[in-house]
């Protein structure tokens, strides 16, 4: 089989595996728990989570819905922070910060964990987490494509906490959008990243490694461990 043909192959199968086609109307579409995220009841210590999941309808096949999930010591409860493009059609800011289980699907589509930090120092994390979220600069502004959306708003907390060391895949559009800035620190918080607008750009970065951004696709080289990332598809692990 041909390059050609198996990069082919591979993008049917992440669209077909990804994405939930049978959920037409998003009033129906699942919600339900996954069984990733801790039971906030049996688990004292302070716990930070992000997770991706296939965007709704038609966008999933190009990218993802973040968000991040945090629980102080001995909270009852996790609160999920996150942006939604409906809020804005009210006026209002399009930050949504409210309790609720951080492992949901969205709209049908089960989330993957991307990042996790626990124990001690992360009651001060969350205390970071939520001052980046009240600062968020493009509160009112949504668009899909390339940004300010909700993997922008990822990017943004991600910088606040570089100790999480999260790596947003190359599915995340949106997280290289820097408004008016063309320099930035990369989404992690560690490293270097030039964007004009969200759709050129490159990133340098011991946790992202080597990525371009064109018209908001990203393609790029993880070095340790190995692995190539690609739009669509997202990042494939080779090092095994």
């Amino acid at each position: 089989m041909s390059a050609k043909n198996i990069v082919l192959a591979l993008l049917l199968l992440a669209i077909a595996a990804s994405c939930n086609f049978g959920s037409a109307d998003w009033r129906t579409a699942s919600r339900a728990q996954t069984g990733i995220a801790p039971d906030p009841a049996q688990t004292p210590e302070a716990v930070i989570q992000v997770y991706a999941a296939r965007a709704y309808s038609w966008r999933g096949i190009f990218g993802v819905h973040t968000w991040f999930a945090t629980k102080p010591s001995h909270a009852k409860s996790f609160t999920v922070y996150e942006v939604a493009g409906w809020y804005a059609q009210w006026g209002g800011s399009v930050v949504a910060i409210h309790e609720q289980a951080p492992d949901r699907r969205w709209f049908g589509n089960a989330p993957v964990l991307l990042a996790e930090k626990r124990g001690e120092g992360v009651d001060e994390l969350i205390k970071r987490v939520d001052a980046a979220a009240q600062t968020y600069p493009y509160e009112k502004d949504y668009t899909v494509w390339p940004g300010p959306n909700s993997n922008t708003f990822t990017a943004w907390l991600s910088r606040a906490v570089p100790e999480i060391g999260l790596n947003l895949p190359p599915t995340a559009i949106g997280k290289d959008y820097l408004g008016d800035n063309i320099t930035a620190t990369a989404p992690s918080g560690n490293g270097w990243q030039f964007s004009v607008l969200g759709l050129f750009g490159v990133i340098v970065s011991d946790v992202e490694g080597y990525e371009i951004n064109l018209l908001g696709l990203t393609f790029g080289i993880k070095p340790d461990p190995f692995a190539i990332k690609l739009p669509l598809i997202g990042q494939i692990d080779l090092s095994a």
